[in-house]
């Protein structure tokens, strides 16, 4: 399984999809009526879609995934009683699968025969999304939610998050302890340091600076740079994230603490404490569609 995309719903999408690509340095796929939609230099048909709304909220969070995972997953969500239906893509790449609302409200779609593209070449361009972390109430019941139904597993937990798998990658999801539900924000994986420590250039010469990083955190190990991006969300530059075997020892709190007055390994980022939480607040979850049977 892999994480493919998420579908953002918000007032100005046509703002959003030229920040995103004039300065944070992804290239258009298509636009599809008012929705736009961005992509990176992988085989993925889009990572972003910005689709016109009155409000800003998740629309979904799309995994590609082959047919007997769905049908797990058909069964799982089931017996569990989640809300979900039967849904077909219309975006890019097509495919079908399912919706489903997770207990604190984040809808995911998985998708089956959604069709790859050409990947594209570009240095600067993201290669796929890395991972998109929520914010949740009660984070350790997510974790064990999503391991339960979905067949994720929990790959640490730290004083801030439970870190999710969905494949070898450490986390392509994570929970974090917030006490609300939202976005807390959506990682691009870069092809490489240098690559990250471009894009800080870039956007430094448009007068913007990281909320936090660079630096290079614990669990995943993974290079980092952190914006609020001036339409709303938190966006992460990111590169090198760990990969995991099957066996892989679940970290605890005790196991991710710092030293005094550091956040990372490296021990050289400043973050913006209060300017991510009040971003990482305004995009919330919808369920705008009617829960039906999606066999199993």
């Amino acid at each position: 399984m892999k994480l493919r995309s998420i579908e953002l719903a918000l007032p100005d999408p046509a703002g959003a999809a030229a920040f995103m690509t004039h300065i944070w340095g992804m290239a258009p796929a298509e636009v599809r009526g008012d929705t736009h939609y961005l992509r990176g230099s992988g085989p993925f048909p889009y990572l972003v879609a910005f689709e016109k709304a009155d409000d800003e909220f998740v629309r979904s969070t799309t995994f590609a995934c082959t047919a007997e995972e769905l049908s797990g997953l058909r069964q799982r969500i089931a017996d569990a009683g989640w809300p979900a239906r039967p849904t077909r893509s219309e975006d890019p790449g097509e495919g079908e699968g399912i919706l489903v609302e997770l207990p604190e409200g984040e809808i995911l779609r998985f998708l089956v025969g959604a069709e790859d593209v050409e990947p594209i070449a570009g240095r600067d361009l993201p290669v796929k999304l890395t991972h998109v972390v929520f914010n949740s109430a009660d984070a350790e019941a997510s974790g064990h939610a999503v391991e339960d139904v979905l067949g994720f597993r929990v790959s640490d937990r730290t004083k801030g998050m439970v870190f999710v798998r969905c494949n070898d990658s450490h986390h392509s999801t994570a929970f974090a302890r917030a006490g609300f539900s939202s976005l807390n924000h959506i990682a691009f994986e870069m092809t490489d340091i240098d690559a990250v420590m471009r894009g800080i250039g870039r956007l430094r010469d448009s007068k913007l600076a990281p909320a936090w990083g660079p630096g290079r955190h614990g669990p995943g190990a993974n290079v980092y740079a952190y914006y609020i991006a001036p339409f709303g969300p938190v966006i992460e530059f990111s590169t090198a994230v760990e990969k995991v075997p099957d066996d892989y020892r679940v970290g605890a709190p005790k196991d991710w603490i710092w030293p005094p007055n550091r956040i990372d390994q490296w021990g050289i980022s400043d973050k913006d404490f209060e300017g991510l939480r009040v971003a990482e607040e305004r995009f919330r979850f919808r369920r705008d569609w009617d829960a039906a049977p999606i066999g199993n």
